[in-house]
Order: structure tokens, then sequence, then C-alpha cells
């Protein structure tokens, strides 16, 4: 690459007297070797610029500084060169005395007319690209392509490249323009070969891995990309670290040190987190005392909701403080502080709080500003604001929904900070955020043993037309089975804190228990808004229309009349179900007091009949799921207790009955439980079903970072039930209720193309007529 050239040429005229020649002299010295000034003064009439294109002679001669007439000294000539060199504005700078005239020749540094980025595979051209200060049609800067190229190399070594390095280099051109090119070396990525802790106690490496962003290298180094080495990253671990000790009750856990050590024979390194756990801690006695006089003690210790003996966790003090102040604004309560005064009892490994009820300072909100936000509008951000511009300033409610804009997915960073306003009881929060993409497109398939293989097309945008709105196509299609389906979800509709969603697909579907075909279309709004801090109820109304379509096996000589009933439903043409229905959930699993444990509970139903359409039924479901880990978080217990009921007198279909499958008990076929024909042994069904299941999830002992674990399962349920038409022609007592129990053991396995489950089970309890299923591969996989 071309650096910066220097040269002073002195050509004397004949007039000048010797003292000038020294003059010369020295105006070359400086710049090859540093010499003293001379003390003698120079007067120049005339000052010339000559080789300027781009910038102007004024702008040169006041870098210079020289005026016509003006006495200058060697030294102030010399100062005046460096000024002018200095500027960052010229590739070569020469200052020609010529008689009286003081000629400046300049040679500018070229326009940049081409960048291209080469020996790059690792980093694509756009996320290096995105670091360059040098610009096409810009004028060329060593120095700026300098610090390019030190962006890049620190671009690799966030990427765990330590080796990589970039070099700028320029090719001429005509009309004094350059194509800038970038050579990249990249090298090999520095992994991390054994990741391991010194100091840990209660919880073992495996799951302490678990935790960590950073993973060792193992089988799939070549998909993983958080095996290799990445200060920041480690930084980072760090933080998760301790919050995770502090979360189940280590209040003095500390990080030592992190211990890098390098090998170059492996070229990895051997990573070791030195740790120091502390005593775990529980609750002590929870007590509120109030200062003001309308903050009554015993309302504000309704709302808390931490008991005396459970591990303390810093999200269960921060949730009973929300609780309490959103009390206070409710009681009209305004600039309520809740300072939590925590005293700890050594000897018994409690920690008291007292919720102190205090008056804070009277400050209001003068503004909100939002920056950053490029597509996503203003109003999307400041909904995740319950305060606006005049309410109280509460400073733990601004972080609250600084951690609800995070949340959103939509930004990459969304940095929340306050500053005093015009005044000193205003506010200003400031809200500067960085977007990322949103959108997705999904190509990849699934496969199940008793379902075959599809394939799967789907289109997603997570902030469509940046109004915080999801939107997505989905599209589902193997040999004889197709869907197309279509999702919409406004999340605060009418600027209220309700959902809005609208569903609507079609598709064609045989089942694997079945020899006939299924056409539906169907349409789907509802609304979903908070009834409590976990509870949310969901109304929605359904609209939809269905046909069985022909099939050889019932089309010829005697059947049974069951067989009958699907020939009638063959030759009917479309029946409509018009049904509205609601739901109610409450789910604790991941904002609940414990991080360890939670539980899911939904009921809804739906009605068919009293809003038109064909078919009338009443259709009630629950399910009941506990969730906890034990042995030190490494083993994950679940039990799940769930069932439905379908009431429609004796006008059900198989459109509409209950039919087994792998979510409902395992180890048997899809249908493969229930009542069934005596005609072709086919499934017809069921109007109930309940089932009880337990899950069992722990480590192989292998090393984390292939993603495998093991699991046991039982379940224990059944499917039964049929209308009064049905009570001939079918299996002998197969709409009777019949227990089936099964066990089994799984292995997960979590891919970078998306997670496998095995499982292998024994049914311990079934009917002769059951259809069995004793291995089942389901595969997820998306590209």
């Amino acid at each position: 690459m071309n650096h910066r050239s220097t040269r002073v040429k002195p050509r004397l005229a004949r007039a000048f007297a010797l003292s000038f020649a020294a003059f010369a002299v020295t105006s070359v010295s400086y710049t090859v070797f540093p010499a003293p000034a001379e003390a003698q003064s120079y007067r120049f009439t005339n000052v010339a610029v000559e080789g300027n294109a781009r910038v102007s002679s004024g702008t040169i001669l006041s870098y210079a500084g020289i005026s016509r007439g003006q006495s200058v000294s060697g030294g102030e000539l010399n100062d005046a060169y460096q000024k002018v060199l200095g500027s960052g504005l010229f590739e070569t700078v020469e200052f020609v005395p010529s008689g009286n005239t003081l000629v400046i020749k300049v040679t500018e540094f070229p326009v940049v007319s081409r960048i291209s980025i080469e020996g790059n595979r690792k980093v694509s051209d756009d996320a290096l690209m995105s670091v360059l200060t040098t610009k096409v049609r810009g004028v060329y800067s060593p120095s700026d392509a300098e610090a390019d190229a030190a962006n890049m190399t620190k671009m690799y070594e966030a990427k765990g490249q330590l080796v990589a390095t970039v070099t700028p280099k320029i090719i001429r051109r005509s009309d004094n323009r350059v194509d800038v090119v970038f050579e990249v070396t990249e090298g090999k990525g520095v992994e991390i070969e054994r990741l391991s802790f010194v100091g840990n106690r209660n919880y073992s490496d495996s799951r302490l891995r678990r935790v960590l962003e950073t993973k060792q290298a193992g089988a799939l180094r070549f998909i993983i990309g958080r095996d290799t080495y990445t200060e920041d990253r480690i930084q980072f671990d760090k933080q998760v670290l301790t919050d995770f000790y502090t979360s189940r009750g280590y209040i003095d856990f500390q990080v030592l040190n992190v211990a890098a050590e390098f090998s170059r024979e492996r070229n990895a390194y051997f990573l070791t987190f030195n740790v120091r756990e502390g005593q775990k801690y529980e609750f002590g006695n929870i007590t509120v005392s109030s200062e003001i006089a309308e903050a009554l003690e015993e309302d504000f210790a309704k709302v808390n909701k931490i008991r005396s003996g459970q591990t303390y966790s810093p999200l269960a003090v921060e949730n009973s403080i929300d609780r309490m102040e959103a009390l206070a604004l409710k009681k009209g309560i305004d600039f309520l502080r809740v300072e939590p005064v925590v005293t700890r009892n050594q000897r018994s490994q409690t920690l008291d709080i007292e919720f102190k009820l205090t008056r804070g300072p009277r400050v209001f909100v003068e503004r909100i500003d939002i920056e950053g936000n490029q597509t996503t509008l203003d109003r999307v951000v400041r909904q995740k604001f319950k305060v606006v511009e005049g309410d109280p300033f509460n400073p733990r409610q601004i972080r609250a929904s600084a951690e609800r804009i995070r949340a959103l997915g939509f930004f990459s960073n969304a940095d929340v900070e306050t500053r005093q306003g015009s005044a000193p009881d205003q506010m200003i929060v400031d809200v500067n955020v960085t977007e990322k993409p949103t959108g997705s497109f999904t190509f990849g398939g699934n496969y199940s043993v008793s379902d075959g293989a599809n394939l799967i097309a789907s289109f997603s945008e997570a902030n469509f037309l940046g109004r915080g709105q999801s939107l997505s196509f989905s599209l589902t299609t193997d040999i004889d089975d197709g869907s197309l389906s279509f999702n919409f979800v406004e999340p605060a509709f009418l600027g209220r804190d309700v959902a809005f969603g609208f569903s609507a697909g079609l598709g064609t579907s045989q089942p694997g228990y079945a020899e006939y075909n299924i056409e539906r279309a169907y349409v789907s709004p509802r609304l979903t808004f908070p009834v409590s801090e976990h509870g949310s109820l969901t109304l929605n109304y359904r609209a939809e229309m269905a046909r069985i379509t022909d099939d050889d096996d019932y089309s010829d000589g005697d059947v049974t009349y069951y067989a009958q009933q699907i020939q009638d439903d063959i030759a009917a043409d479309w029946e409509t179900t018009s049904s509205v229905g609601y739901s109610y959930s409450y789910d604790t699993r991941r904002s609940g007091l414990s991080s360890n444990s939670g539980i899911l509970f939904k009921f809804g139903q739906d009605f068919a009949g009293p809003v038109g359409g064909d078919i009338s039924y009443t259709k009630t479901s629950f399910e009941l799921t506990g969730r906890t880990k034990v042995w030190n978080e490494e083993i994950t217990l679940m039990a799940t207790l769930e069932g439905g009921i379908l009431d429609a007198g004796d006008d059900s279909s198989v459109a509409n009955r209950y039919f087994n499958s792998s979510s409902i008990i395992r180890g048997f076929e899809t249908g493969g439980i229930g009542p069934r024909s005596t005609d072709n042994d086919a499934a017809l069904g069921g109007n109930y079903y309940a089932v009880a299941r337990l899950d069992a999830q722990f480590p192989l002992g292998l090393p984390e970072e292939y993603g495998l674990s093991g699991g046991l399962f039982f379940d224990y349920g059944s499917v039964w039930g049929l209308d009064d038409s049905y009570t001939t022609d079918i299996e002998d007592g197969s709409e009777d209720l019949h227990w089936r129990s099964v066990i089994g053991a799984s292995i997960f396995w979590t891919t970078p193309l998306g997670p496998l489950r095995f499982n292998f089970s024994k049914a311990l309890q079934k009917e002769d007529y059951d259809e069995e299923q004793t291995f089942d591969l389901t595969i997820s996989t998306s590209f």
C-alpha cells in the first residue's frame, strides 16, 4: 500500500543571498532528520498552490497560516509544512521556494471507486462492510483503511478467530481513483477443548456448563459456533453464572477468576471458572412497615407471596415489590416507594425481609424519547411503559419497562436511561434501540414413524410493518395430505392490553388410522387478555366447513352399520360448524417464584350449534402439568393430568372425536386404542379420553456439547365412549373404559438442525385389538 511521501526541493534564485541557501538546507533536513531551525526570518511576496483539485487553495493556505509579505522563521515554515501534511487531505506535500514566491505543491488522496473483501469465508461481506469507515466515492485515507482492518480483525476475534489478519491494499486507476481491497487470512479458530469449574460443591460441572453460553468443542464443532474462545462471551458467562447461583439462594456467590490456558500444541484453550459458592439462604421473617398513614401494613402484606422457608430469590423480592407498588397505584397513593431491608441470620442461614413503605421524592416523567427505531413505530415501544408523560416517576417501573422492551425480540440492543428534565422535579426517559431482523423463511420437514414424512415451508414476521404484529404462513404437504394456514396477532388491540388473533386454514388429511380423507376449511378470530399475574382468558369463535371424501374400502359389497355411516358422510355435502368457546390458562413455569418448578393449568370449552351450523356439540378439555428439578437440578420431573369430553348426543362424527396419538398415550399407534369397527378394524375414535403422564429427563454423562440426554416415562390412560347409534358392529367392548399403561425410555438429541426424540416403549396393560408401537422417532428440521 502507498504511504505519504514528504519532499522539499530547494530551487534557489541567484538573487537570493547565502542566508536563504541556509534556509533551503534546513527545509530539506527536517524531512530526513531533525535539526535545529535557523533563527533567521524570511519574507515571500507571493504564495502559490499547485496540484489541488478538490481542496481549495484558500483552505490549504489557512492550514499553512502563511500570508503574502509575512515574515516567517525557518521553524515557522517547518510548522506550516507539518500543518498542511497533518490535515490528512494529501498524499504528498512539497514546499518549493522559487524566488520571492513560495510554491506549495500537493497531491490529493485518490477517490475510492470500489471496495472489495477477499479471503473471507467465516464472516460475510455484509458483516465486514458494516464496520468500514472507508466509503465508495469517498476520499481514500491510509489511516482510515488501517483502522478498518483493525475493526475487521476484532470482529473475527469476537468469533474466536484469534489468528485472523486483515491487510488493506490499493489498486490505482486512472483519474486519481483507487480500488481498495481488504485481504483476509482467516486461519483456524481457537476452540475451547475443556471447560471446567473449581470450587463448585452443590452443582456439577455438567449442570453449570448448561448455564453458560460458551461450550466445549465436541463432535459437532463444525456447526456449533459457541465453542471458540471469545472474551466478551466469557464476561457474559460470568454474569449469568452469578445470576444462576443468586436466584437459588447463594447470595455470597463470586466468580473469583476465569483462567484461560492456551495450548499451542492443540491450538485450543482450557478454560477454568474458579468460583466461591458460599452458603444457601432461605427466607426468614417477612414483614411490612409503613411510614405513610394511608398505606395500611396489613393491606400490603396480603399481596406478598413470599413465605418463610422458601429458597431466597431476588426475583421473588422484586415481584413482591411490584405487587405492592401496583396496589399503591390502585389505592391512589402516589410516590410510594417499597424499600426491602434485608437482615442476615448467619446461624440459621435465613434472610429476614422488611418491606418499608416510604414516600419517595415528588418527581414526574416529563417525556419519553425513543431513538434508533427505523422500522418499529414509537407506539410499539411506548406500549411497554406503564407510565406516560406527567405520571409520577418510579425507577422500578422504568427498569421493568426496559425488560419488557427487550423481551419483544425486535431489537439487538435496547438501552433505557433517565436524566433530569427542564426542572429538578422532572425526569426524561431516553430509549435507544438497535433493530434486528424479525422475519424468517423456513423450509424443511418433519418425520414420525406413525405419520411418515412431510415437507414444511413457512414464513413469519414478528414485527409486521413495524407495528409489533405477528404474521405467519405455513404450508405442509406430503404425498396424500396438504394444508395451508395463516395466523395474525395484534398484541395491543385498540391500544389496550388485549391481544387480537385471527387464524385461517384449509387442507386435506388422511389419518393413519383411517381409509378416508377429511377436507377442512376454517376461520377463527379470538381475543386474549390477562386476568391475573399468571392467568389469561381467551374468547374464540370458529367457523368450519368439513367433509369426508370417497374411499374404495367403503364403496362395494355388504358393509356394517358403522361403514354405512361413513358412506353416508361421504355422500353428504359440506357440513358447517359454528362454535364459540373460551379457555383459561394459568402458567407459572417461567415466571413463578421458583426457577426450578412451576405449574400449567388449562381449561376450555367450545359450544357448536347455538350460533348456527349443521353440527351441535359441547367439547370440554383440561390439562394440569407440574414440573420441577431435583438432585441439584440434574433431573427434571414432570407430571401431567389431561382429558377431554365430547358431548354431541347421537350426532358425533369421526371429524370431532378423540383419537389416540403420541401426545395422548405413547406406546400405541395413532388411533391404536379405543373403539374399533368389526368391519375392517378401523378406529372409530371416542367421546372421552383421560391420561396421566410421568416423565423424567436426565443427563447421560456424555459431554454436554453433544446435546444428548436420556429420559424415562410412564403413561396411564384410555380413549373410550361412543354414541348410542354405534352400539352394534363394533369390536366387542372396545367402546367401554379400559385403562392402558405404558412404560418407556427416551433419548433426546438436540442438534443444530433440530431436536430429535427416540422413544422405546412397552405396553404393560392393553387390549387384544390395540395396535402397539414399540419405537417412535420424531424429527423437526428447519434450514
